[in-house]
Formats: structure tokens, C-alpha cells, sequence
């Protein structure tokens, strides 16, 4: 059985994460990681069976926390409601813009990218739904704003001006 060490897996998401924001993803490593935590190859492998599940470990951890924060603001208007989505998913999107912007990265996440973009968007849509309540089609328009939110966060849009072109629909 394997020896499992204490703290030793916050240890190795937290160089991951820094060793990919200064290197890429390319230049991060397994190797890299446990030689930087001074441990053997192995023994990361015993937390993470590949360097792909160790970055998505650290990106959805902090993911959760986001969400976390976005469910302790207080409820108040449509745009505060927004805005925060669109506040979190700008400062997430730029703690990973290293890993966002890498070519690498972008190869091997390719396939599952559908996949998570759906996730994401029904998270958010959960924030948005009700605001939309006494629309008609109230699900489909909590996911419209949802991919726009997603769209604007991308683009690097302005919140106030992209709210001004919704703010109708709610």
C-alpha cells in the first residue's frame, strides 16, 4: 500500500498551478512538480494519475469557490446578481489565463472542452434562474444569459454595456 504523506497533495496542486502560470503547460511535468516538492515521481502518482487530473483538481477546486462566494452574496438586483457572476468568472478566467491562452493545453483539453463549456453554463444558469421566473421559457433565457456571461468574459467585454443590451429581457 501506498505511504501517503500529510498535506503533500495541497502541496503538489499548489506547485502545479505555479509551475504552469510561470511555464505553461507544456514545460509542467509530473517530474517537474515532485522534483519541486522534493518527492519521487511515485509518489505523485499515488495523489494524481496524470498531470491532466492534477491541473483539473486545482481548476475545480478553485471553480467550487468561486460558485462558494457567488452564493454568499446577498440577492439583490438583476445586475448586482450578474455582475458578481461576471466578476467571478473574470478574475477565475485571469488567475488561468496562462493555461487558457496555451496551445498545448488547448490540444489535449479539446475534447472534453463541449463538455465542461455545458457544465459551466447550467451553473450559471442556476444563479440566473430566478430573475427569470415569470418569463416565458424562463430556462432558456437563464442559459441565453449564461453564455452570454460566458461570451462577455471571453471577449473582455464591458458588464455595464453588455447588461445594457439584456437588461430588457429580465
Amino acid at each position: 500500500m501506498p505511504k501517503i504523506l500529510p498535506n503533500v497533495q495541497n502541496a503538489l496542486l499548489e506547485e502545479a498551478k505555479r509551475q504552469i502560470s510561470q511555464n505553461g503547460y507544456r514545460d509542467t511535468t509530473i517530474r517537474s512538480v515532485a522534483k519541486a516538492c522534493g518527492l519521487a515521481v511515485g509518489t505523485v502518482y499515488n495523489y494524481f494519475p496524470s498531470k491532466d487530473v492534477l491541473i483539473a483538481t486545482f481548476m475545480a477546486q478553485e471553480w467550487l469557490e468561486c460558485l462558494k462566494r457567488v452564493k454568499t452574496y446577498p440577492e439583490h438586483s438583476s445586475f448586482e446578481v450578474l455582475e458578481s457572476l461576471y466578476n467571478v468568472l473574470t478574475e477565475f478566467s485571469a488567475r488561468h489565463k496562462s493555461l487558457f491562452c496555451d496551445e498545448s493545453a488547448h490540444k489535449v483539453f479539446a475534447t472534453v472542452f463541449s463538455q465542461r463549456h455545458k457544465q459551466l453554463r447550467a451553473q450559471l444558469a442556476q444563479f440566473i434562474l430566478p430573475m427569470c421566473k415569470n418569463k416565458e421559457n424562463s430556462e432558456f433565457l437563464a442559459e441565453f444569459i449564461a453564455e452570454s456571461l460566458l461570451s462577455w468574459t471571453v471577449s473582455g467585454q464591458s458588464f455595464e454595456n453588455q447588461y445594457a443590451i439584456i437588461k430588457n429581457l429580465l
